[in-house]
């Protein structure tokens, strides 16, 4: 694993990541697994604005490199009031290729903290709270000041 990746201290965004975790289980409390992950994001967006939380659905992200943004662009699954990406699945388990996507997003806009939540394992809810802290991919002009 990069070293510039870890699991978040628990004092980072800890009141919104609860609430956004929170709203993921009563989505997975109330269809299960076997859904699309559409299905999943709708209902988590329906849970979001029920409990208020502001967010950007299927954002588009722009990618810099050397200081020149190319015309490839991202679109995260949904960001939540500009500090945190999080990306849905809907799969068995999470992978590693999961994990590199999500950090790949928080790279490309410099936003620190990222969510993985997969809704498709039979027997729990799934998530990862990640941070990128690497403030390196910045200095060579790869993320806008």
């Amino acid at each position: 694993m990069d070293d510039s990746v870890n699991i978040i201290d628990d004092l980072y965004y800890k009141d919104e990541v609860y609430n956004i975790i929170k709203c993921a289980f009563n989505v997975y409390n109330t269809l299960g697994f076997g859904f699309l992950e559409a299905v999943y994001q709708e209902a988590l967006e329906i849970e979001f604005r029920k409990n208020g939380i502001e967010y950007e659905s299927q954002k588009p992200l722009s990618i810099y490199y050397q200081g020149e943004e190319l015309s490839k662009k991202y679109f995260a699954d949904i960001v939540v009031g500009d500090n945190i990406i999080i990306e849905l699945k809907a799969i068995s388990s999470l992978t590693q290729a999961d994990s590199s996507q999500l950090i790949n997003y928080m790279k490309a806009t410099g936003i620190k903290l990222g969510l993985l939540i997969n809704f498709g394992n039979r027997r729990k809810l799934e998530w990862e709270r990640r941070v990128f802290t690497n403030s390196t991919y910045q200095k060579k002009g790869n993320i806008p000041e």
